[in-house]
């Protein structure tokens, strides 16, 4: 039997996903959406939209455009975008962008770059449909350099990417820098140095 990929794993679980991760976005993703995401401007484009969480943060005068590839959690997004009319939505690969080149002010992913296959290929699309003054916004969890949160970090990896296509293990920092990104802001969020937002230009 084929490994079944990630974007099955989310449409198995979208329509509970939301129950799943709820201490988490009560104590810590809400705050961080607010934070990174209020003050956007111009255009911008949300990688791994899921089942729509940031959209109520973005300014009414953003023009957001969300992909995903998972059809499940794009129709979850699609019922909280129907009365907000600056936000499109698509389902598209993160690795394949039907965007031209400079297309976007900011990029925005939220805990999306550990579930892409091709994290880096995924990274130098967003940053090929960025402008030139462009940004990427990105609040993410990673491999930590703390040698015992490593060590967690490698023991659940199997069991979340099973579940969800999920890898804990990912150097997604280094992974930006790879993709041609000049990071200007990494600051730690939680866990020392597990979750972090990252902002970077072209």
């Amino acid at each position: 039997m084929p490994a079944m990929s990630a974007a099955s794993k989310y449409n198995r679980i979208a329509p509970v996903y939301e129950v799943l991760d709820l201490p988490l976005e009560l104590f810590f993703f809400r705050s961080w959406r607010k934070e990174a995401l209020a003050d956007l401007s111009g255009k911008v484009l949300e990688i791994g939209v899921g089942s729509g969480r940031n959209l109520k943060y973005y300014s009414p005068d953003v023009l957001v455009t969300g992909i995903d590839n998972s059809e499940g959690m794009l129709e979850e997004a699609l019922k909280k975008a129907r009365e907000m009319k600056n936000i499109n939505l698509s389902l598209m690969n993160a690795e394949s962008l039907e965007f031209s080149d400079n297309s976007f002010d900011y990029v925005v992913t939220t805990f999306v770059l550990c579930t892409i296959p091709d994290p880096v290929k995924a990274l130098k699309e967003m940053r090929r449909v960025l402008k030139p003054s462009g940004e990427l916004i990105a609040l993410e969890h990673m491999n930590s350099d703390n040698l015992i949160i490593d060590f967690f970090e490698r023991l659940i990896d199997p069991f979340l990417f099973f579940l969800l296509g999920d890898h804990t293990t990912r150097q997604t920092a280094r992974n930006i820098e790879e993709a041609g990104f000049k990071i200007k802001e990494e600051k730690n969020l939680a866990f020392k140095d597990v979750f972090r937002k990252i902002r970077a230009k072209t």
